[in-house]
């Protein structure tokens, strides 16, 4: 079964730019514009939420801690223009899984997904064990 992903991002280019990388990966994909209409999508079932950092009225901090506490089992790529180690730290201690940092290539934000959704694999096959 294909894997569902959310990318939440204020730059259309970015969405339509990551919605055709993934869906050519045969992922499912949905694109939201802001934090608010990605909250409102959040209980179609995602595996993986792209998040921006830098948007408009609620960033991507506040959204990613937002979808940590309603989907605490999903994981998270946090990504953003402004590449710099602040904004990556203060988007893992939100909650994000990975950072990468844009621009990005194809091959990039298809490692970075593999990686997220091999590890959720490895957690879900490791607490069956238990």
């Amino acid at each position: 079964m294909s894997k569902k992903i959310l990318v939440v991002d204020d730059d259309k280019v970015v969405l339509l730019s990551c919605k055709r990388i993934l869906s050519s990966e045969g992922f499912l994909c949905e694109l939201a514009e802001s934090a608010d209409e990605a909250l409102r999508l959040i209980d179609k079932g995602f595996d993986l939420f792209i998040v921006d950092i830098k948007m408009p009225y609620k960033d991507g901090t506040y959204l990613i801690a937002e979808l940590k506490r309603r989907r605490p089992n999903t994981p998270i790529i946090a990504m953003s223009g402004y590449n710099t180690n602040e904004t990556a730290e203060e988007s893992l201690k939100a909650g994000a899984s990975r950072f990468i940092g844009k621009p990005f290539t194809p091959e990039e934000l298809l490692s970075e997904i593999q990686k997220v959704l091999r590890r959720g694999e490895n957690e879900k096959e490791g607490s069956g064990d238990r």
